[in-house]
């Protein structure tokens, strides 16, 4: 595993429309699609293979839990190459959401273009946009990385949405997300 962190992209940059298939509904998604009526949007890069994705996936289910119901939503895109990592594909992301009972719409990005869009570096990585849909975190789950010993708990998301919702500013000073590197086409 290629330990890659995110890139950072600049806070205040606006959500970028894209539309893609959600492997679960069948659906095609859109931006618009997901912020009309919320209080906010997190779009998370995330794969099925990456050890530091099955990490965090239980927190994931609980962030989702905890935070959809209070009008934001949640979108999970896989943009890896799946032609060079077949377990990153459509067939096999459906049955990785239905494992996990994912809440969340799962996009396939075949072309990357979303991923090079949101200049998304690593799995997971995320990207928290207020209803503005202006960037406002985009930085770590928590501390805990496989193996680290460190608890795995959503903090740092945690209290991004948290003061979001709170009409509270967010600390810009803000830890990357890091994990695989994307899987990208050459």
């Amino acid at each position: 595993m290629s330990l890659t962190p995110s890139s950072m992209l600049e806070l205040k940059t606006r959500a970028i429309e894209f539309e893609l298939p959600d492997v679960i509904s069948g659906n095609v998604i859109g931006l618009t699609n997901l912020s009309i009526g919320k209080k906010g949007l997190l779009v998370m890069f995330i794969c099925n293979h990456c050890p530091y994705v099955k990490h965090v996936q239980s927190e994931l289910l609980k962030i989702s839990e905890d935070y959809m119901s209070r009008d934001i939503a949640l979108v999970a895109i896989s943009s890896n190459d799946a032609e060079n990592y077949p377990e990153d594909g459509p067939e096999l992301m459906l049955e990785e959401a239905k494992k996990w009972s994912y809440p969340f719409p799962y996009l396939y990005d075949k072309t990357q273009a979303v991923a090079k869009a949101y200049k998304a570096t690593c799995t997971p990585d995320f990207f928290l946009f207020d209803k503005s849909m202006e960037l406002v975190y985009r930085g770590e789950l928590d501390e805990s990385r496989p193996g680290n010993g460190k608890e795995l708990n959503g903090n740092s998301l945690r209290t991004a949405l948290d003061n979001l919702l709170a009409g509270v500013p967010i600390d810009e000073n803000q830890k990357p997300s890091v994990g695989c590197n994307i899987k990208w086409k050459y």
